[in-house]
């Protein structure tokens, strides 16, 4: 059932009106438009609080895009038609229609003339991609735009405040790539130490160079220590695995005082699988501490900066806290995570190598689509591999899953457009069999098929990887479990973890299908997935112990088989409870990258408590880990004893910067775009909780406090132009009042429209 706030009397009158139009369709559409725009403000005008809003005239839209891009100025737009957007007015509620104008010059703009666009009124409620529909825009050529709106009562806003737009050169991608940002970071701490040496705590580690202010009467040589990790008070000169550190010598002379250091390039990460940074950068390298010798003249921690090289970042677009300070600081490392290793322009594997993965960048993905409203970053990182695969199976099963997760935050379609086709083969349907099964050693794997999925070499084939790090056995490494991160887990030719992938890819293809209207496909891609769920339940399912083996011929089972069996939707309904208590048998068995499903996992079974000790867990296997040994950026591995040739500044590590918002806050798009979003919250023990969650449209802020009387109190705001759906769980005896009125408990879904709304839960004694 779904409580929707609207009066009886509002919906006979709607049903009034909705016959008339019946009989006199043409007629009545136009009244009819209105009142199903308007609705959303009878949602809002439910609540008293919201009163005030839709009685003041709608102030002008903010939040201006370009192809996303939130400063399209420093840019070069590359689509011929580009998308824009905007966020609607609060005091608007909803947007009935808008007004674009683009002009050829600012004095245009500023008259309100658009020379290259007018769209005129359009009545329509849509703020993002709104697509360009003027004249052709000249390569090179700034432009100017702004955009009015019509709020929910019928009235028209004021104009925008202009933004400009430059004009690029198409290169074949549809993604125009964000500016870069430079922070200049002073010393958290400086300390001056014996035979004219100091010692320098920038706070945090970032991929960075280091400018000197020095003065000197004679020439003379400075020696500089940079790195990730302190040993003993001092920076770790012989850091194990990839923690990096570098001794730099710095020739000073009285004819300079002002120095960048010439760092050494890393062969490896410059090579020329790597991604290359732009030309104005100097060589980078992720430090947090520097310890300087040899200064015989004085130095003042103002003379020292650590210039800090990131993408584009709005730090305001996501906040969290909560009654739990552990989970407070992990939020904090994981969000700071996904900031600071954007300094590539596209999501890469850290320092190591520099190269994209596919796995990586689907989980870089989720985290920053949930902390900064920026999308540039992972919209080419999707089409970097269409052209640049990597070996790992899972791996080629995560590109469809960024593209689906790019259409859900974004609403755009284009890119799935473009890339439907070759899409397909990264989804690995040619490897099925008949029961609907793939497997990555079928003989249809080809070196023509592996063409397809954009592999160059005909010698690179697929290899299956669970997880990663592999077993001690397959590595050499000593680890601390013998198994590596992947619980033991049974390769078979056909196994349980690539086919729930396999699965997923199945639905998301079919979506895209319809959303293509190509029916035919639609229908093969759904057979497909029926076919791959029935057999991996009747095939893979130990019915007598209630878990998925690993894979066909095996009676073995890892926490890896089901979870992502759970998380994709595999698993149905009667055998999650069984599944879910398999899954907790097993604890944190995989690596950070695995815990990304094991947590979608859990929480997918409402094992919230449990996810919740996982998140805040303080053994060597946990986030907190990280931050107890020193890192301020997430690592590789849980810890360089499970990964000897780990790095400190691994963004696959940062999963509850996705998992807080999406799963324990449950606050995630219920259509594409988020015109409507979902809020499931699974809060466990918390006893308050604070969270903004940036959408294109606007910031989504709940709250949450448990008091002593055994009443929980949400408030939830939505956007203007947004709605929410949200889901409480409650029981049939407990008390639900929302803006104030009671409503039946056992209304499964409380539907909210624009403002702020107050929820509150009082459980019956149970």
């Amino acid at each position: 059932m779904v409580y929707t706030g609207i009066k009886p009397t509002f919906c006979l009158f709607m049903l009034a009106i909705i016959c008339s139009f019946m009989r006199d369709f043409m007629k009545k559409l136009p009244l009819l438009l209105y009142l199903l725009l308007g609705t959303t403000a009878v949602f809002a005008q439910n609540n008293p609080a919201n009163k005030s809003r839709v009685q003041q005239v709608s102030a002008l839209p903010t939040g201006l895009t370009v192809e996303y891009i939130r400063e399209p100025a420093q840019v070069g737009i590359k689509d011929a038609q580009p998308e824009f957007g905007w966020q609607v007015p609060t005091s608007a509620v909803t947007q009935t229609g808008f007004q674009v104008l683009v002009a050829s010059s600012k004095a245009l703009i500023d008259k309100n003339e658009g020379d290259a666009w007018d769209s005129g009124f359009v009545p329509k409620n849509s703020s993002t991609n709104v697509t360009y529909q003027g004249t052709t825009l000249q390569t090179g050529k700034t432009y100017h735009w702004k955009v009015r709106i019509w709020d929910a009562a019928g009235r028209p806003s004021q104009y925008s405040k202009a933004q400009a737009f430059t004009m690029g050169k198409s290169d074949g991608e549809l993604t125009t790539g964000n500016i870069f940002q430079i922070d200049r970071i002073k010393p958290r701490v400086f300390t001056k130490k014996v035979n004219n040496s100091y010692f320098v705590d920038f706070g945090k580690d970032a991929f960075a160079n280091l400018e000197i202010n020095y003065v000197t009467n004679k020439p003379d040589t400075l020696v500089f220590h940079l790195g990730e990790q302190l040993e003993n008070g001092q920076v770790n000169r012989k850091p194990t695995g990839t923690i990096r550190y570098q001794e730099v010598r710095l020739g000073v002379s009285p004819n300079q005082t002002k120095y960048t250091l010439r760092l050494k390039p890393d062969q490896r990460n410059t090579g020329p699988k790597a991604v290359v940074l732009p030309d104005s950068f100097p060589v980078l390298l992720p430090f947090r501490y520097c310890e300087i010798e040899k200064a015989s003249s004085p130095l003042e921690a103002k003379d020292l900066t650590q210039v800090v090289y990131y993408n584009y970042w709005e730090n305001n677009q996501s906040y969290f806290n909560s009654s739990d300070s552990v989970l407070n600081a992990i939020w904090e490392m994981c969000k700071y995570s996904i900031k600071a290793t954007t300094f590539a322009g596209l999501y890469v594997d850290g320092d190591r190598e520099r190269i994209p993965y596919e796995a990586d960048a689907y989980l870089n993905q989720l985290s920053h689509y949930n902390t900064d409203r920026e999308y540039a970053i992972a919209r080419r990182t999707i089409e970097y591999f269409m052209q640049h695969p990597t070996w790992p199976t899972e791996w080629q099963l995560h590109v469809a899953m960024m593209f689906y997760a790019d259409y859900m935050y974004t609403g755009n379609t284009e890119l799935i457009e473009k890339y439907y086709e070759p899409l397909k083969y990264k989804t690995l349907m040619e490897l099925d069999r008949e029961d609907g099964l793939i497997c990555s050693q079928s003989p249809k794997n080809t070196p023509e098929f592996m063409k397809k999925l954009g592999f160059t070499d005909p010698k690179e084939k697929l290899s299956d990887i669970t997880d990663w790090p592999p077993a001690q056995k397959d590595t050499g490494w000593k680890l601390a479990t013998a198994e590596g991160e992947r619980d033991g887990f049974v390769f078979r030719p056909i196994n349980t973890m690539i086919n729930s992938f396999y699965y997923k890819n199945m639905v998301i293809m079919a979506e895209f299908a319809k959303i293509l209207r190509k029916t035919s496909d639609q229908l093969d891609f759904e057979l497909r997935a029926a076919k791959v769920k029935t057999a991996l339940n009747e095939k893979l399912f130990d019915k007598t112990k209630g878990h998925y083996v690993d894979g066909e011929g095996t009676d073995h089972a890892s926490v890896h088989a089901n979870m992502t069996a759970l998380a994709f939707g595999v698993v149905p309904d009667a055998y999650k409870k069984s599944v879910a208590q398999f899954i907790q048998s097993r604890g944190m068995a995989c690596s950070v990258y695995g815990a990304q499903y094991l947590m979608e996992a859990l929480y997918e079974a409402g094992a919230q408590d449990y996810a919740l000790q996982l998140l805040t867990d303080q053994s060597d296997r946990s986030w907190y880990n990280m931050i107890r040994i020193g890192a301020t950026i997430t690592l590789e591995a849980w810890d360089m004893k499970y990964k000897p040739n780990s790095d400190w500044n691994h963004a696959w590590g940062a999963v509850p910067a996705n998992i807080i918002p999406r799963q324990l806050w449950g606050i995630q798009p219920k259509t594409a775009g988020g015109s409507v979003v979902s809020i499931k919250p699974q809060l466990g023990k918390l006893a308050s909780s604070e969270i903004k969650v940036p959408f294109m449209m606007g910031n989504v802020s709940a709250s949450y406090q448990r008091t002593s009387d055994g009443m929980k109190h949400f408030t939830f705001d939505v956007p203007a132009n947004m709605a929410a759906e949200v889901e409480i769980k409650t029981n049939a005896e407990d008390k639900v009042m929302v803006n104030g009125k009671q409503v039946a408990s056992v209304f499964k879904t409380l539907q909210l429209g624009s403002g702020k709304h107050e929820i509150t839960l009082k459980e019956a004694v149970r």
